[in-house]
């Protein structure tokens, strides 16, 4: 591969920046066009009840309101999806509960909204939504899993008879007992996996119309792509997917809470042809909290069998999976995607997991950032940890044991996934040098003369990204010189604008400001599948490094008629066809304009469909401090070694590691979603619920030692989520290094100072 000037590889600084931070950005709520009515919801108070809406003329007479919609007003629509149901032991899929776009007669969780009102400002929206008369009869609710799952505890769901939805297999449970059986080892530990909300920086909002003429729709709003918000919206609605136009501007944040339908995009579009009107709906942050998808929230059992040199042979894991009170759109896939990752990097022969998904009375819960591979990770390096103190083995030595070779690629793991490459113990022996962890005694003998406990943890991760549908784009040489590429993903906030045009100039030689990417609107682009899973630039920068590599061939061809030289004599040098050797050239600008160079030999079209996933890897070091007179606990090191295949933007490739780490050690030492026994949520705003902040994180030493992946063309594997995987068991494992000197063995995310203060004692 070439290298270029503004080319694959290169730390060039981010080019939608400029218009980002001077605030420039289009975001859905600047597209609230002037006049757009607007839309509120009245939200249930209660975890679980009965209710009857008794009267709304009150609510229709308040000023300015123009409609007030009930569940009954939306006959029509159907239920919000759930597209990864999980089978049972026997194969047969999980019965799934209606998800009504409006709760007809019971609520189920704080939160469930049982009203749409509409009126020509927010506040009057507001004004009417509280002037609604609504009876609520209460019913028993249940929040906790372990209550949930407990002889006579309230049902969510009466019908099905339980609260587990599912009681799902993996692995052959008679062949993993006899391993165990056997064992000269076994160690044991039960973690928990806290319940996260997302919190990106833009709050969900949406815009609405209908256009009576053509009878065609259109949803301006944040998501993680466009076709697939089409579509599902269209099947709820019961329209064909032509009728519906999708439109993302800029979007602040997904972290795959924004990869989901939700109730309110066909809630608006429906009134807005009901009303001839543009409504628009903009959430705030305490509505976020009760309407969006949480994450993680699992408990897990896990069991290790090991021989008498520390060798692991077989692994058992049992997991309760909160899916709160409805399914949400893969919320079941959540923790078996997990699963087919719990061996993680380790040759691991034999494996039997139990997975049950539990209903409770709260928030439903599904993908966030690294979707059941941060948690499968977290539950691995926590018992390997243990497993090493239970055998009086040195942490990475157990982990060199038990590594995958390099000799073993590629590696069929028990769960059935295939590793292509990886070299794990290199990468961890290369984060604990750079980390100085063989100096560590001496740290923490300084920090015990001041009276503090320092400890030092690192953790070894391996994940799948990049799997599942392919992506089909362009990329089009338009007739000022400049080229535009479409491309049916979407941006968040991790840079594709600048990524996708140095995947074009690495074979068109053109400053990236030359290059414009269109994504977000389902009627300029044909198609995508959209964000999520890493998969943006293993899959879409592997499309468009071919669409490109087409199109240079294409202007070779334009070119060489003019030139009076074979296409094979050709080169693209700062954006012109030249003559190899020669001055004789011709601009971009030039060639748009021959006869011959029509608008089909000026556009070419790609796709590519990932044949595996990729299996991106690495270490991550933690050194902290904790104060054992108020249990707070200071970052001091960290440090990692990641393997990403290649590093096509090694600036935006930091970024989005240490993006990751942030969200990790938010959720290890700060994050948690606390609910009372009544199904209330008491940390419903930043007053309760403990966001990272600058001074809670340390400076970061990254690099990578990178294996090209050879299933992936560029060799790339997905690194959007690898920051949140890693990062969480090296906080937690360096935590219980630090409070083992006290024996602490064990303590649970978010491990706040007033656990630890408590765990001390």
């Amino acid at each position: 591969m070439k290298p270029m000037k503004f080319g694959i590889g290169q730390a060039v600084r981010r080019v939608e920046d400029v218009r980002l931070v001077t605030g420039h950005g289009r975001y859905t709520a600047d597209e609230i066009p002037e006049g757009a009515l607007r839309a509120v919801f009245l939200r249930s108070p209660h975890a679980h009840a009965a209710f009857r809406i008794t009267d709304t003329s009150a609510a229709k007479a308040v000023p300015g309101v123009r409609a007030v919609y009930v569940a009954a007003d939306f006959a029509d629509v159907g239920d919000l999806p759930c597209n990864a149901p999980m089978p049972d032991a026997k194969g047969k899929v999980m019965p799934l509960p209606p998800y009504p776009v409006l709760a007809k007669d019971v609520v189920r969780h704080v939160g469930d909204a049982v009203a749409m009102v509409i009126a020509d400002t927010a506040e009057n929206a507001m004004a009417g939504a509280e002037a609604i008369a609504i009876d609520y009869q209460e019913k028993p609710a249940v929040s906790d899993m372990h209550r949930a799952i407990a002889a006579g505890a309230p049902l969510v769901w009466p019908q099905f008879g339980s609260n587990v939805a599912v009681a799902a297999v993996m692995g052959d449970k008679a062949k993993c007992d006899a391993v165990f059986a056997s064992a000269t080892h076994v160690v044991e530990v039960e973690i928990v996996n806290n319940r996260l909300v997302s919190n990106y920086m833009e709050p969900r909002a949406a815009i609405a119309s209908f256009d009576a003429a053509t009878g065609g729709y259109q949803l301006i709003s944040g998501t993680q792509g466009v076709h697939n918000t089409r579509g599902l919206v269209a099947k709820i609605m019961g329209i064909e997917p032509e009728k519906l136009h999708v439109v993302n501007h800029d979007v602040g944040g997904g972290f795959g809470t924004k990869g989901f339908v939700y109730r309110e995009y066909p809630l608006l579009l429906k009134a807005a042809q009901k009303l001839g009107a543009t409504i628009a709906w903009v959430s705030d942050r305490s509505e976020h909290f009760v309407a969006d998808a949480h994450g993680r929230d699992n408990l897990t059992k896990a069991t290790m069998a090991l021989d008498g040199e520390g060798r692991f042979l077989a692994l058992k894991v049992d997991i309760l999976g909160n899916m709160g009170a409805y399914l949400s759109q893969f919320a079941p896939y959540i923790p078996w995607l997990g699963v087919t990752m719990a061996t993680g990097p380790y040759d691991i022969s034999v494996f039997y997991g139990e997975m049950r998904p539990v209903y409770t009375n709260t928030v439903p819960v599904d993908a966030y950032r690294g979707a059941g591979r941060p948690e499968a990770a977290y539950v691995l390096e926590r018992l390997v940890d243990a497993c090493a103190m239970k055998l009086g083995l040195a942490r990475d030595a157990i982990r060199a044991r038990n590594f995958v070779k390099p000799s073993q690629m590629p590696y069929k793991t028990a769960t059935g996934r295939t590793y292509d490459v990886g070299e794990f113990e290199g990468a961890m022996r290369q984060a604990l040098s750079k980390a100085d962890y063989a100096g560590f005694a001496a740290r923490q003998a300084a920090s015990a003369a001041k009276g503090q406990l320092r400890g030092i943890g690192f953790a070894s991760y391996i994940e799948c990204t990049a799997w599942g549908s392919g992506e089909e784009g362009s990329v089009q040489l338009d007739e000022d010189g400049n080229f535009t590429v479409l491309i049916g993903t979407q941006s968040n906030g991790q840079g594709h604008e600048t990524a996708y045009a140095q995947v074009v100039a690495q074979s068109l030689d053109v400053p990236l400001e030359r290059v414009r990417v269109i994504q977000g609107d389902s009627q300029k682009v044909k198609s995508g599948n959209g964000t999520g899973g890493s998969r943006s630039i293993p899959v879409g920068a592997a499309m468009l490094n071919q669409a490109s590599e087409k199109l240079a061939v294409q202007l070779k061809e334009l070119a060489s008629d003019v030139l009076e030289a074979a296409v094979s004599d050709l080169e693209i040098i700062e954006g012109r066809v030249i003559i190899g050797g020669t001055d004789r050239a011709i601009s971009f600008a030039e060639i748009a304009k021959l006869p011959k160079a029509t608008p089909e030999r000026r556009l070419a079209v790609a796709s590519f469909s990932p044949p595996e996933a990729t299996y991106p890897n690495g270490t991550h070091v933690c050194e902290l401090e904790v104060d054992p007179e108020t249990g707070a606990v200071k970052l001091l090191r960290y440090t990692i070694c990641d393997d990403f295949g290649m590093s096509l933007n090694p600036l935006l490739l930091a970024g989005q590691v240490h993006g990751g780490i942030a969200q990790g050690i938010g959720q290890a030492l700060l994050e948690g979603v606390t609910y009372d026994d009544n199904g209330q949520l008491l940390s419903a705003t930043f007053m309760d619920y403990c966001m990272p902040r600058a001074e809670d994180l340390p400076s970061y030493h990254f690099e990578t030692r990178n294996v090209p992946s050879i299933t992936n063309p560029l060799g790339l594997k997905g690194a959007g989520e690898a920051g949140s995987i890693g990062s969480t068991p090296a906080v937690m494992n360096a935590l219980i290094h630090a409070l083992s000197a006290r024996g602490v063995t064990h303590i649970d995310m978010p491990a706040t100072p007033a656990k630890i203060f408590a765990a001390l004692r």
